[in-house]
């Protein structure tokens, strides 16, 4: 009898971790019109321009970071975005976060942060990791320089998410999570855009650990919302939003931390502050091949599919902003 209860008890968490509202996109995509093809064009240029220092772009290759960093700020500024350094210091060298925000009317005070890390591995020039999350950081943050919103919006640009700086206190998401929980802000959202250009849709191209892979599928094809349990109301919220209006699969996931790569990026450190985080990804290494590797390169993301990504972020993201409650 104690066995069953057990048995059934897991069921229902499990169940519990993966049931997600609405219903995942499952028709043919529609193609991309001329508005939808300048998008992929300027996602690539992105990806291109941040891949493009033959030595990468990390905490080693400073040079690479800066020119990274500096291209993040012209393209915020050319949105007409004041731009904000959240800067630091490791080993007496400057670091810096880069922040726009987009104030809201109503509820100024109640923000939304969209986040993505813009260095690379060493070894990796990183067009997939990360590069895919700062073209559709760049590309969101430039829909939104004119909206009129009852909410706030920030979009960061995180620095040194890579080792040896990963869950460590000289992670740029670290410092700057700790620095708004002491200015007690009220972020009641933060994602993480995280190696989100990589899609495949021929069977078991995606791989889960154990035994998560009983409630997905096996084609690489969807975008995924992944969140620990105290973010689960979050994640929920988020799916519903996204496939309201998305042309695209997604699925969803809130799941304890210690399940390898649910906390793997920046809403990490959100979570250690008591705020609500979700990470949105292809999953990374459950997917990706070339996953911090010399093969991360700007062919192997795929430009057009990260448009309908975009396009359903952005119409999530506005539901999420006037919606009524938080």
């Amino acid at each position: 009898m104690t066995t069953y209860l057990v048995v059934v008890g897991l069921i229902i968490f499990f169940i519990y971790m993966v049931r997600m509202p609405g219903d995942s996109y499952k028709a043919a995509l529609p193609p991309l019109d001329g508005s939808g093809q300048a998008v992929a064009r300027r996602l690539e240029s992105h990806v291109r321009t941040l891949c493009s220092h033959p030595e990468g772009r990390n905490y080693i290759e400073k040079k690479g970071l800066a020119l990274a960093r500096d291209y993040i700020v012209g393209q915020f500024r050319s949105s007409g975005y004041q731009v904000e350094f959240d800067v630091y210091q490791i080993a007496c060298e400057d670091y810096a976060n880069i922040e726009v925000m987009r104030l809201g009317e109503a509820y100024p005070d109640e923000i939304i942060v969209v986040g993505a890390h813009y260095d690379a591995v060493a070894g990796a020039p990183g067009a997939n990791d990360n590069g895919s999350g700062v073209a559709a950081l760049l590309e969101l943050a430039d829909r939104f320089k004119g909206a009129v919103l009852p909410r706030s919006i920030r979009f960061v640009a995180f620095v040194n998410e890579e080792p040896p700086h990963f869950m460590t206190g000289t992670m740029g998401s670290d410092v700057y999570a700790r620095q708004v929980a002491r200015r007690k802000e009220n972020i009641i959202a933060m994602y993480s855009l995280e190696t989100i250009g990589y899609f495949r849709d021929d069977a078991d191209s995606q791989h889960y650990p154990l035994p998560f892979g009983l409630f997905y599928p096996n084609q690489g094809n969807f975008i995924a919302f992944v969140g620990n349990l105290r973010s689960r109301s979050l994640v929920t919220r988020s799916v519903d939003a996204f496939r309201a209006h998305a042309t695209f699969p997604s699925e969803g996931i809130a799941a304890p931390a210690f399940i390898p790569g649910i906390n793997w990026s920046d809403h990490r450190s959100f979570w250690k502050q008591g705020y609500p985080a979700v990470m949105i990804t292809d999953t990374a290494l459950y997917r990706y091949p070339y996953y911090h590797m010399p093969q991360d390169t700007p062919d192997k993301v795929d430009y057009d599919r990260m448009v309908y990504v975009v396009q359903g972020l952005e119409k999530m993201l506005v539901d999420l902003l006037r919606s009524k409650g938080k």
